[in-house]
C-alpha cells in the first residue's frame, strides 16, 4: 500500500507499508512470476563457477552416507531395522540435507534482499517459501539416487509407498514453518546466525538419521517423540521400505507440524509491517 502525504514547504514523501494482512493465497499466484525469477536466481548464484555444479545435491548426502557407513555400519555395527545400513544412512541424510539446508539458506534471506524490500512492496512470504521450493528441487534430484540405489539391491516396492506424499509434505510443511519464522526474526536478531548452526547440529544427533530410534529406552521415547523430525523419518523410511507404522511417533509430528506451520504464519504477519524499517 503507497501513502503520499504532500507538505507545503517540503517535497512529496512517499512510504510504502505492507498491507493489514499476510498476502492471500490470489496475490502470492499473482506473484508468481516474481517466485519463478527467486528461484531462478538462487540456483544459478549457487552453482556459478562450480566445477561439478548441480552434482553436488547428490554428493552432499552420498559422501555423507560412506563414512556413516563405514564408521557405524561397518565397525559399531548399529542396528538399522532390517534396511541396508546404506540406504537406511542416505534416507535419513536425503531429509536432513533438505531440511538443514533450507533453514540454513532461508533464515538469512530477507537480510539478503533486503534492498528490494525497502524499495518496492511485493508479498514478503515468497522470498523464503522460494528458498524452501529450490531446496525441494535438490530433494527430488537427490531422491532419484535413493530409488536407484533400492533397485540396485534388490528391494521391491510396498503398498505403503501411497503414504509417501503424506510424509513429504509433512516435511516440506515443517521446513517452510521454520524459514518462514527463522527469516523475519533474524532481521530483529542477528545472533540467530550465529546460533542457529549449533542447532542444527544437535538437532542431527536428536534425530534418527544415523540410527534407529529402537536405540532409544521406552521411557524416553514419549519424550524423544516431540521432535517432528522422528514421525517424519520414520513415517518415510517405512514407506519406502514397507515397515510398520509407528503412529505413536508420527501424531506427535502431524500435530507439532501444523502447530508450527499456523504459529510461523501468525509470527510473519505481526513483524512483516514493519520489516522494512529494520531489514
Amino acid at each position: 500500500m503507497t501513502q503520499t502525504t504532500p507538505s507545503p514547504n517540503q517535497s512529496r514523501k512517499t512510504t510504502i507499508r505492507a498491507g493489514q494482512h499476510l498476502a492471500t493465497p490470489r496475490e502470492l499466484i499473482r506473484y508468481r512470476e516474481l517466485a519463478y525469477f527467486f528461484c531462478w536466481r538462487d540456483i544459478k548464484v549457487r552453482y556459478k563457477q562450480t566445477a561439478l555444479g548441480i552434482s553436488w545435491v547428490v554428493l552432499q548426502p552420498l559422501a555423507m552416507t560412506l563414512v556413516f557407513t563405514a564408521l557405524l555400519g561397518r565397525l559399531v555395527k548399529l542396528p538399522s531395522d532390517g534396511i541396508p545400513y546404506h540406504l537406511f544412512a542416505y534416507s535419513g541424510f536425503l531429509i536432513w540435507m533438505f531440511f538443514s539446508n533450507a533453514v540454513s539458506a532461508a533464515s538469512q534471506s530477507i537480510v539478503s534482499n533486503g534492498y528490494l524490500i525497502t524499495k518496492v512492496y511485493f508479498p514478503r512470504l515468497i522470498i523464503p517459501c522460494t528458498v524452501v521450493s529450490v531446496r525441494l528441487i535438490d530433494f527430488c534430484i537427490a531422491f532419484i539416487v535413493l530409488a536407484l540405489l533400492i533397485l540396485a539391491n534388490g528391494a521391491g516396492l510396498h503398498s505403503s509407498i501411497v503414504l509417501l506424499p503424506v510424509w513429504l509434505i509433512l516435511l516440506t510443511m515443517l521446513t517452510a514453518s521454520l524459514s518462514i519464522a527463522l527469516s523475519v526474526l533474524t532481521v530483529w536478531y542477528r545472533d540467530i546466525s550465529t546460533i542457529l548452526p549449533m542447532v542444527l547440529q544437535i538437532w542431527m544427533f536428536s534425530s534418527p538419521i544415523v540410527y534407529s530410534k529402537s536405540l532409544i529406552p521406552d521411557q524416553f521415547k514419549a519424550l524423544y517423540a516431540l521432535n517432528p523430525l522422528v514421525g517424519i523419518i520414520d513415517g518415510f523410511r517405512s514407506s519406502l521400505f514397507g515397515l510398520p507404522t509407528d503412529w505413536a511417533t508420527l501424531m506427535p509430528a502431524i500435530t507439532l507440524t501444523f502447530a508450527a506451520f499456523c504459529s510461523s504464519i501468525w509470527l510473519f504477519q505481526r513483524f512483516d509491517r514493519n520489516l522494512a524499517d529494520h531489514v
